[in-house]
């Protein structure tokens, strides 16, 4: 016989208040975004090695269920993430230069 249990979503905050998959340094706005993309909860996975599928697929879950929140908190971490590169200095040349870098690097 099957016995059905809840399950606990995979995500605990980290010390910057940003909600990680539990083990591993992944942020959940990867996931939701790689998944926004069109990514497979299998292709995420395998991209991260540090993800289980099952995390995955447990993350897309809570994500779906509660999609107006967890949007929510991604655009308020996109925000602070840009007010922090401003006060840095951060311009946009410096961006295209890094991602450029990165380019040559993959």
């Amino acid at each position: 016989m099957i016995t059905l249990s809840p399950q606990q979503t995979p995500l605990v905050a980290d010390n910057h208040g940003s909600f990680v998959v539990t083990g591993t340094r992944v942020p959940l706005e990867i996931i939701v975004g790689e998944f926004n993309q069109g990514s497979s909860a299998e292709e995420i996975a395998l991209a991260y090695p540090s993800l289980s599928l099952a995390d995955v697929y447990a993350v897309v879950a809570y994500y779906l269920r509660h999609q107006e929140s967890v949007d929510t908190y991604i655009v308020k971490r996109d925000e602070r993430a840009a007010a922090a590169r401003a006060r840095r200095g951060v311009d946009e040349t410096s961006r295209t230069l890094r991602k450029k870098l990165l380019a040559r690097r993959s």
